[in-house]
């Protein structure tokens, strides 16, 4: 009887430890910076990007800037230049624009972020730790 108890006990306690573990991942996988490249578009200047940003770190970000590496057709490094994406509320999503001169949409076959020089608002280190990125174009975007 007490055997049974004992694995019965022994049961219920990896049980809860399984249910633990699962929750801290979904816990840890939620808190994100999710950067979504969603539309490159010609402009007069050169290429208008679209950019969907939505903060699901455990803090609001009162500013944040991210280092840009842009490729091009072969693979190499063309232009590095830092966005400010000003702030982001947590758990909203907003929609940043940059008109990027003397670029050309097409000419932009990867795009990386290298950096999250300004990041005021979660831990340090966080906004670049908690990225997730992702393109809505033919044109990879990393993190």
């Amino acid at each position: 009887m007490i055997s049974r108890f004992a694995a019965v006990l022994a049961g219920g306690l990896l049980a809860v430890s399984s249910f633990a573990q699962a929750y801290a991942q979904d816990a840890s996988a939620a808190a994100s910076l999710d950067v979504e490249l969603n539309a490159l578009a010609p402009s007069q200047k050169g290429c208008m990007m679209t950019f969907v940003a939505l903060n699901k770190l455990p803090a609001p970000i009162n500013k944040v800037s991210f280092e840009l590496a842009f490729f091009n057709d072969k693979n190499a490094v063309d232009r590095i230049t830092v966005l400010d994406f000003r702030d982001l509320p947590q758990g909203k999503k907003r929609v940043r624009q940059f008109d990027m001169p003397n670029i050309k949409c097409e000419s932009v076959t990867r795009l990386l972020i290298n950096d999250t020089p300004v990041c005021d608002g979660p831990a340090a280190g966080e906004c670049m730790k908690g990225l997730v990125t992702r393109s809505q174009v033919s044109v990879p975007f990393e993190g």
